[in-house]
């Protein structure tokens, strides 16, 4: 498999004139990439933030250098879910079908533990809770297109993690670095478990993991800090990081790549799932125990409000 898919570059990806991608956290770093690779190839895009101006920004950026990009943003909070509930009831209300849903956005390692709207620890309310009530409301939309495929980004992290289903949101004991492994990995365990859930109720969905290896986006200097170890090593020693489009790949490989398979992870292939080009990723023992997988399903169901 690695052979076949290490030199995978955007250049690959099918040329469309139809099919509408949405992507979280899409404003900058690897969501901006993935919009921007996927309006190239004719997709229609919907990039997604908190900030209105940075979306402003980044649909312009886009038709800069395409003008004829179908490109448009959407305001969504995934630190409330209200913000997503009433986007999923916009995107409902027109009622088009989506072909990709990329779960992208992240917070990390933030040195303080905050919450999100809803009283969740904020890395594991809007890396996972918040995707996870997006992808649930979003559904319909889905299951509306032939094929359609949700990809949610984890990380290298997600090796270290672990779900603490005693201390979910952290309140007795908040360590950054490990709030965040535990977010990570709840997002590879919930792409595994979407896609049991899609085979079992014939939902007809594709679910895939991917991850970006490291990469040069601003994810650790906003989250961390600038003056962070993590923050200052991405500010002076950059040579460390794989350009965000490169990073991007795995992402853009998993959403539209004819060999990209169901229930699949994929990352980059080189040092250790780093740096490189996308090849199949080694899934961690911990994301791959069904019981948890399933337990974790149905608090989150709870936490989120949602069904499926």
């Amino acid at each position: 498999m690695e052979n076949i898919i290490k030199k995978w570059t955007v250049a690959k990806i099918p040329q469309r004139n139809d099919g509408l991608a949405v992507i979280t956290g899409s404003t900058e770093g690897i969501g901006y990439e993935d919009a921007l690779a996927l309006s190239s190839a004719g997709w229609k895009v919907i990039i997604m933030g908190r900030n209105a101006q940075k979306g402003a920004d980044a649909v312009a950026k886009i038709l800069q250098t395409n003008p004829k990009a179908q490109v448009s943003f959407e305001k969504i909070d995934l630190a409330d879910l209200s913000s997503i509930k009433a986007f999923a009831d916009r995107m409902m209300a027109r009622g088009e079908a989506i072909n990709v849903l990329i779960n992208n956005a992240g917070v990390m390692t933030p040195p303080n533990r905050l919450e999100t709207v809803d009283g969740f620890e904020l890395q594991f309310g809007t890396n996972h809770i918040g995707h996870f009530a997006l992808t649930a409301q979003l559904l319909p939309l889905l299951r509306k297109a032939p094929n359609s495929r949700v990809i949610t980004v984890s990380s290298i992290a997600n090796r270290s993690g672990a779900i603490n289903f005693d201390d979910l949101q952290s309140t007795t004991s908040y360590v950054p670095g490990k709030a965040y492994s535990q977010a990570k990995l709840a997002n590879l365990i919930f792409a595994l478990e979407l896609q049991r859930q899609s085979d079992k109720h014939g939902w007809g969905i594709t679910s895939i993991a991917a991850h970006p290896g490291v990469s040069r986006t601003n994810l650790l200097i906003t989250g961390a800090g600038r003056w962070s170890a993590a923050g200052m090593a991405r500010t002076f020693l950059p040579f460390l990081f794989q350009p965000s489009a490169q990073g991007a790949l795995p992402t853009l490989f998993a959403a539209t790549a004819k060999e990209a398979k169901a229930g699949l992870y994929y990352g980059p292939n080189k040092m250790g799932e780093t740096r490189g080009f996308p090849a199949v990723a080694k899934i961690p023992a911990q994301a791959e125990d069904k019981t948890v997988a399933a337990r974790l399903w149905e608090v989150s169901k709870t936490l989120a409000k949602v069904e499926f």
